[in-house]
């Protein structure tokens, strides 16, 4: 039997701030989570505000591959 494409997939959203400015030493990685999107209505990366708590502030975390 094939296969049913659905139309919601799994995104990962990793913090955009921690890539560019390098994590802090103290820090043990990189802020991540996990979130859905309907591929028919967001076909482009998902990029949202969320709160990094290596940073310690609200920041753009960006859809990565997986």
């Amino acid at each position: 039997m094939a296969k049913k494409k659905d139309a919601r997939v799994t995104a990962i959203l990793e913090c955009t701030s921690c890539i560019r400015n390098g994590v802090k030493k103290v820090s043990t990685g990189i802020s991540r989570y996990i979130t859905q999107k309907n591929r028919h209505n967001t076909p482009n990366r998902l990029e949202l505000r969320k709160f990094c708590r290596y940073c310690s502030k609200h920041t753009i975390h960006g859809e990565i591959n997986k």
